[in-house]
């Protein structure tokens, strides 16, 4: 119950003519399986690389409208791609997706080294706070973008009769996996968020560690149309935030 609420994975692998048509490639692919999407463009990526986990919904694939404002940023963009989702094997929840995060950011940073950035989308941002705990791999700095705090503080709010928290398998809580986090974070909500009201992310944020975390707001977006509503100065700034010392 809690995986059909929760996941909705496509199981379309992108075809070759698709990734063509957008200028991208797969990333770390075998004959039967592969991590992400990349560019094809042989940019250079002065200011490092950005695995990126996207939302519940659609494939890494449906995110190629990030590459573009982050590669004119001097950033290298990984679509990581989660089990399940866009014809890859394994199965959907917080333990496999993790683990296979684990391994796409160890693989990263063996490519690419220093520094490396994690970027979350909604669902995704649990993923990356997760992953920013458990990995050696140094994370230079994070973007949560329609962030929650935490999953049982979501079911709670959307079931409030229910037991949710001894019900659920997956916890997700960002909270507690950002708390010893030493970089910046920069944390971005949608005003009008209809899916993840916008008191999960000010929750998130407020615990977040002082002096290292940022907020944005995004005046009129909603959980699914905040691209419409983000513009160039926006990019800038949340990775000009996650590079500064």
């Amino acid at each position: 119950m809690q995986n059909k609420f929760l996941y909705f994975p496509s199981s379309e692998v992108p075809s070759e003519r698709m990734l063509a048509s957008v200028n991208l490639n797969f990333w770390e692919k075998s004959e039967k399986d592969y991590r992400g999407l990349i560019s094809a463009r042989n940019t250079p990526a002065p200011n490092g690389t950005i695995v990126l986990f996207h939302g519940n919904g659609g494939t890494a694939f449906d995110r190629e409208f990030y590459l573009e404002p982050l590669m004119k940023l001097g950033f290298r963009v990984i679509l990581a791609e989660y089990p399940k989702y866009g014809g890859r094997p394994g199965k959907v929840g917080e333990k496999p997706f993790v683990s296979d995060g684990l391994e796409t950011v160890s693989i990263a940073y063996k490519q690419y080294g220093e520094p490396l950035y994690l970027l979350g989308e909604s669902l995704g941002c649990g993923v990356a706070a997760a992953i920013a705990k458990q990995t050696e791999v140094p994370i230079a700095g994070i973007i949560l973008i329609t962030p929650w705090d935490s999953l049982a503080s979501v079911a709670k709010s959307l079931f409030p009769f229910l037991p949710v928290k001894l019900v659920l398998t997956d916890k997700y809580d960002s909270i507690e996996n950002l708390k010893n986090y030493p970089r910046k974070i920069s944390v971005v909500a949608a005003e009008r968020d209809e899916i993840l009201p916008i008191r999960h992310a000010y929750a998130l944020y407020e615990n977040l560690p002082e002096g290292r975390k940022k907020m944005w707001v995004i005046k009129g977006a909603g959980h699914n149309d905040w691209p419409f509503y983000a513009d160039a100065s926006l990019f800038k700034e949340i990775t000009d935030f996650v590079q500064s010392r």
